[in-house]
């Protein structure tokens, strides 16, 4: 819970289930071997030397993805179907980890039946492996072991709030040894309850006007080379999530509201780069067909540029492809009258600066493809929120709508699955950008990439 043994118990979790996924193939190896499950029209499966690979991808990343997607985190708190989710999301991704191999490493996979019965097993040893754990650990904790000794300290209050936000488990987990009202009695009562529980942490819980005996309790603990733990409660966010850094000597108490960086951004911005380019290679017979017609239906430049705000509001010029008359800009103040959108946000149905090609582009979406570049450059992302004109984030009404720029933006988003320009509120738009925001997940970028397909072949929502 909040032991170095979190971290020991994570390793141990990890290793677990990469032996679990290697016996999964390997058990799948031996049911097809044996003839008793086929899948395929082998008559004679390869030997096990060939599926090394195979073994090498999924036991080395197969823990990694699961980690990703919170598999280890509140294990004994945690119901079934999250479990269910949190397997079939990093299912998707080894999947993709898996194919890629295949596609550009030239390799095979040797028996499909093989592959199969891993694919039907992993899952179900993954949740006995779980299930297991659990049990061992909460009869252990129910026997007193593993439970951590440690002495909880401060303000008499502020001490039976935070025992009572904890969970059944969670309490379970912790043995508080001795409570010390550290406004009633001098820190020396701490340090001889420290020495007499031999402890390795204490809990420290004080109001705010407590900074005297907060600092000589802190000392006290650091003088016995215990850990001091902080109830930080003093400080409410209803959003920002608090961490600890440290800025040179000084030790900070960060509250961060957006997704720390963490292995899932890592591989974030290697997939959109790897999107990215792969997506210009695919498509550049297109998009040169796209650029041949706009040249010659209309006067003008091919690719539209603008600026437009980027992560915490930095400019950077977007590509498009043209999709108005030329001077459009210019024509904007004329048609401010008929905008349909509230706020800073302008959109008119029927622009009568969209020339007829540009309506097709925009129709398909085909007038954002050429943003690949700027996902490519890493100005934008894959999926995230999309990014507004400098001079309509300029405008923004309130505060908070700035929220929405502190991720990269991107070519996709809730907004874009949810109806996009049938929306008419600008507040609805940053309600789904903040909800992408806060329960942001390589799995939910996957989500909302698979819903843009059908919204882009159909035009969905699009003016």
């Amino acid at each position: 819970m909040i032991s170095r043994k979190q971290e020991l118990s994570l390793q141990l979790n990890q290793a677990a289930d990469a032996l679990v996924l290697g016996a999964t193939i390997l058990l799948g190896y031996a049911l097809r071997r044996s003839q008793l499950i086929n899948f395929d029209i082998l008559s004679e499966v390869p030997p096990l030397e060939s599926f090394v690979w195979l073994f090498i991808v999924v036991m080395l990343f197969g823990p990694l993805l699961l980690e990703i997607q919170g598999f280890y985190q509140y294990p004994l708190d945690k119901p079934l179907h999250r479990s269910l989710r949190q397997i079939a999301y990093a299912g998707v991704w080894m999947g993709l980890i898996i194919g890629a191999v295949v596609v550009f490493l030239k390799l095979s996979i040797p028996s499909r039946s093989t592959f199969f019965l891993f694919i039907i097993l992993s899952p179900l040893g993954l949740l006995a492996r779980e299930a297991a754990f659990r049990a061992i650990y909460l009869r252990r904790l129910r026997r007193g072991g593993y439970g951590e000794t440690l002495v909880l300290a401060g303000n008499s209050q502020k001490m039976d709030e935070l025992v009572a936000a904890l969970s059944p488990t969670q309490r379970m987990e912790l043995h508080i040894a001795e409570r010390v009202d550290l406004e009633q009695h001098p820190v020396s009562v701490l340090v001889e309850a420290m020495h007499r529980h031999s402890v390795e942490r204490v809990i420290l819980a004080f109001n705010t006007s407590a900074a005297e005996n907060l600092q000589a309790a802190i000392v006290a603990c650091e003088t016995e080379g215990v850990e001091a733990w902080l109830a930080a409660d003093f400080v409410r966010t209803s959003i920002a999530r608090p961490t600890y850094d440290s800025l040179g000597p000084t030790p900070m108490l960060v509250f961060r509201a957006t997704p720390d960086l963490t292995w899932a951004l890592l591989i974030k911005g290697v997939m959109d780069r790897t999107g990215a380019f792969l997506g210009l290679l695919l498509l550049s017979p297109l998009l040169l067909l796209i650029a041949i017609g706009i040249k010659l239906t209309s006067p003008g430049p091919v690719i539209f540029k603008q600026q437009r705000a980027g992560r915490y509001g930095r400019p950077f010029t977007m590509y498009k492809f043209r999709s108005m008359c030329s001077g459009a800009e210019m024509q904007r103040e004329e048609l401010s009258a008929f905008n349909q959108m509230s706020g800073p946000v302008f959109k008119v149905a029927n622009d009568p600066r969209i020339t007829p090609l540009g309506r097709w582009l925009r129709r398909s979406s085909l007038d954002e493809f050429p943003q690949l570049f700027n996902v490519l450059l890493g100005d934008m992302s894959l999926v995230g929120p999309r990014p507004l004109p400098i001079y309509e984030v300029n405008n923004f009404e309130l505060t908070a709508h700035r929220r929405r720029l502190s991720m990269k933006p991107g070519l996709t988003c809730l907004w874009q699955i949810s109806g996009r320009n049938n929306m008419s509120d600008f507040s609805d738009w940053v309600k789904l950008d903040v909800e992408y925001i806060d329960n942001w997940s390589l799995g939910l970028d996957f989500l909302i990439l698979l819903r843009t397909i059908p919204v882009v072949l159909f035009g969905i929502g699009a003016r």
